[in-house]
């Protein structure tokens, strides 16, 4: 065998194995709705204290809720553990802060969860580990994948490595940066396989969830590299709501270019920041610096979305409608 041959050989396979490193393909999983067709769900995020900062009476009210929707799942929109995630896939944490918190009937459904920044500040594969689906059956958390219902896909986006200052001015944080590679093909890969399943999706609804804001007028703010690479892409593909956690709040913004709705629910703990930016922005059309929790009830025809507070009151409603078309 020839050295020139070889040293082909070695860059073909050394290429390959990049391409593959670097691969963010979106996993598929398949949730039924009910009978009727319809399906509903709750969404929170930035949770994970032990119980602290009103982690249980969110939980509490979840609970009640979750009981009169009788909810098919409940999206956690990441930092599922504070401060700096989880330390290993037999960390404690992970039972004191979900086991042992979310205890309702109502709640002991599939959780579909993404990573947020803080999760990535400690063992962020212990997070996607199948271990943690052997202590609490419920917990099903991946980088970036699909949940299809038929009458809805929801697709649910790593963010965290898109936010440059991760990388470049971590201060006093180390991120797990293992699984991801190299962080521009890393993105490339993850929006064109994104770009490719919203194009192909017949779905009613359409609902993008991932940690951070594209729109917020809470303490972080705006995420300008999603508003750059991400949300055009959601734009052109008729997204109904993009939901996220982050900031710990609740609101509800407007695209002021397509139709789609932005909602925040990140307020699973941790709250009253008081850091409030563009209240009068005419996008805003609700904002709530306290905890609380989000519920999604989708139908062929209507979508209706509740925030709840910590003592459970409804603080905003926002309904949509589409159109019923027969088949010819």
């Amino acid at each position: 065998m020839s050295m020139s041959f070889l040293f082909t050989f070695t860059i073909i396979i050394s290429f390959g194995l990049c391409i593959l490193y670097a691969s963010a393909e979106l996993q598929r999983l398949s949730h039924s709705s009910k009978h009727d067709g319809a399906l509903s769900f709750l969404v929170l995020g930035d949770w994970g204290r032990r119980g602290a900062y009103n982690q249980s009476q969110v939980s509490f009210q979840m609970g009640k809720v979750g009981e009169k929707l009788d909810i098919d799942f409940v999206v956690s929109t990441g930092d599922n553990f504070y401060d700096n995630g989880l330390t290993s896939d037999h960390d404690n944490a992970f039972q004191e802060s979900f086991t042992q918190i979310y205890t309702a009937k109502s709640l002991q459904k599939q959780w579909y969860s993404v990573l947020g920044n803080h999760d990535y500040r400690g063992d962020a594969e212990a997070q996607l580990s199948p271990v943690l689906r052997e202590i609490d059956s419920r917990w099903l958390c991946l980088r970036s994948f699909i949940v299809d219902s038929e009458l809805v896909e929801i697709f649910f986006v790593d963010t965290t490595p898109f936010v440059e200052e991760y990388f470049t001015e971590p201060q006093e944080h180390k991120y797990d940066w293992r699984g991801i590679g190299p962080q521009k093909p890393y993105i490339t890969n993850l929006l064109k396989d994104l770009e490719l399943a919203l194009r192909e999706s017949t779905a009613k609804w359409k609902i993008v969830v991932g940690h951070h804001a594209i729109r917020s007028v809470g303490h972080h703010g705006d995420t300008q590299e999603l508003i750059n690479q991400l949300l055009p892409i959601l734009q052109a593909n008729n997204i109904d709501f993009y939901m996220n956690g982050h900031d710990h709040c609740l609101e509800h913004i407007s695209d002021t270019e397509s139709p789609i709705q932005f909602l925040t629910s990140g307020a699973g703990s941790k709250a009253w920041r008081g850091d409030i930016k563009g209240m009068n922005r005419r996008d805003v059309n609700f904002f709530y610096d306290g905890q609380g929790f989000m519920s999604v009830k989708l139908t062929q025809t209507d979508a209706t979305i509740e925030f709840y507070d910590v003592f459970g009151n409804v603080l905003h409603r926002l309904t949509s409608s589409k159109q019923l078309h027969s088949s010819m």
